[in-house]
């Protein structure tokens, strides 16, 4: 028998009062008025900052903070797993939108909490979802509709069940002249498509440049060397029409980056994919594409080479899809090391001018510096030699790239064992002694590897943010 699991989403939002912290302002006391700080993207800017001018809560009210209203979602399944709600809530035109784990849409009025209105996609909960969870919606602008007309501004989820829908902002009723009735199927057309329901799965908010909406995929790990492919796709944000897709497995004989992918693995290798948010450039028409591993994560005996476009930064042209510069941040991946964070997009100051940058944290730990146009390190990157494999058929890449600066963000080498009693720091010295420990980037071996960071992280889907000033 299965068990049983529930998922109760809540939201808190917390008001402040400018009065001293002794006097508890009542719930119904009105929020003083103040200009609306809008936060209308997943990482409040299509690159991803996470950065807010909103000035009106600082060091010295924070205290002062209290809670103004909860709403819970009610949301309620049975099935093998469980959720988490990873969501962040767009905040715009004056409605709070937030999305659930099993791809409910709910517009909230921010002050009160009060529900305006809700969009059910009705998930099929029989699937095996790995990583059930959803990040957060998207939302674009019909330029060329009047005020007031349906589906002038839409919503964007997608889902668990790999499906991509589009509502209305106002009363979130299907946007009809969207894929099928508001909905894009987007297990169709795929290369090694999904053998069950839940082996392919979005759950991150769509990227929207100008006028496409552009998705990628989360893909169940080490279920099969031939998984499905990590396609990135954009669609027209009014019809739904497929207008590109950028597949980071080269299938192509003449593909640029054919040549990391020995004999024909290239062919069959799945995933690679882009489970987390990606990031837009609309005034320079550059989208920002962090993959991930191609499969089967932790052996690659059968993709030997550098494997370009996986676990990299890619660029992409937004008009057309195609690559503009790339930056991969482990070659031949076997250690589940995916680019899991959003690209952060700042402008950063150098030698007294403003250069257009690019921030990726990474699983290992290491944060890369890029120019946003070209790719280019902005702070040097050595390429370090590393350990090899003694595993049969593994041929791991001579070496990896090692930013300079900044420092990484935690320890890359195991140098002492943990334990409560000093019989059990004795036990753990003796089985640690007997595996591969070499730091960062040991391989999987016969004897056991010590893998440090682990595969979350380092940095993992929550990425990073910039204050610009």
């Amino acid at each position: 028998m299965r068990p049983l699991w529930f998922s109760l989403t809540f939201l808190i939002v917390v008001s402040c009062s400018t009065a001293p912290p002794a006097v508890q302002p009542s719930l119904s006391t009105p929020v003083q008025s103040v200009p609306a700080v809008e936060w209308p993207a997943y990482g409040r800017d299509a690159g991803g900052s996470r950065y807010s001018p909103a000035a009106e809560i600082d060091r010295r009210n924070v205290r002062q903070l209290r809670q103004a209203w909860v709403f819970r979602t009610g949301d309620y399944a049975v099935g093998s797993g469980a959720t988490r709600d990873e969501s962040t809530p767009i905040f715009i035109d004056g409605t709070l939108y937030v999305s659930t784990p099993f791809g409910r849409i709910i517009a909230l009025d921010p002050d009160s909490g009060e529900e305006r209105w809700s969009f059910d996609p009705r998930i099929d909960l029989s699937g095996d979802y790995g990583d059930f969870a959803n990040r957060g919606v998207s939302t674009w602008l019909d330029s060329s509709l009047d005020q007031g007309q349906p589906c002038k501004r839409r919503i964007y989820v997608g889902t668990i069940d790999a499906r991509l829908i589009a509502v209305n902002a106002v009363d979130g009723k299907p946007c009809l002249d969207f894929g099928e009735g508001g909905t894009i199927a987007l297990t169709s057309g795929l290369l090694n498509g999904p053998e069950y329901k839940g082996e392919y799965q979005v759950t991150s908010p769509p990227a929207i440049i100008n006028d496409l909406v552009v998705v990628g995929s989360a893909i169940a790990d080490n279920h099969r060397a031939n998984a499905p492919s990590g396609v990135v796709r954009a669609f027209d944000a009014r019809t739904g029409a497929l207008r590109w897709s950028f597949d980071p497995v080269p299938r192509s004989a003449a593909a640029a980056n054919r040549s990391t992918w020995a004999g024909s693995s290239a062919d069959v290798t799945g995933a690679a994919n882009a489970w987390a948010p990606i990031s837009a450039d609309p005034e320079r028409d550059l989208l920002f594409v962090p993959t991930g591993s191609p499969s089967p994560d932790f052996y690659g005996g059968e993709r030997v080479g550098e494997n370009l476009y996986a676990n990299s930064v890619v660029a992409l042209r937004g008009a057309t899809g195609e690559v503009v510069w790339h930056f991969q941040v482990v070659h031949h991946d076997i250690w589940d090391y995916d680019v899991a964070s959003q690209p952060t997009l700042i402008e950063l100051q150098r030698d007294g001018h403003a250069v257009p940058a690019l921030i990726q944290a990474t699983k290992m730990g290491h944060i890369f510096v890029l120019n946003r146009e070209t790719g280019e390190p902005i702070f040097p990157v050595e390429e370090r030699p590393t350990p090899r494999s003694d595993v049969a058929g593994e041929e791991p890449w001579p070496t990896q790239p090692f930013p300079v600066k900044p420092a990484p963000l935690g320890p890359e080498t195991m140098t002492e064992a943990w334990g409560l009693t000093p019989s059990d720091r004795k036990w753990c010295r003796k089985e640690l002694a007997a595996m591969r420990s070499e730091g960062i980037f040991t391989p999987t071996s016969l004897r056991g590897t010590i893998i440090m960071p682990g595969n979350i992280g380092g940095s993992n889907w929550s990425g990073v943010a910039v204050d610009p000033r």
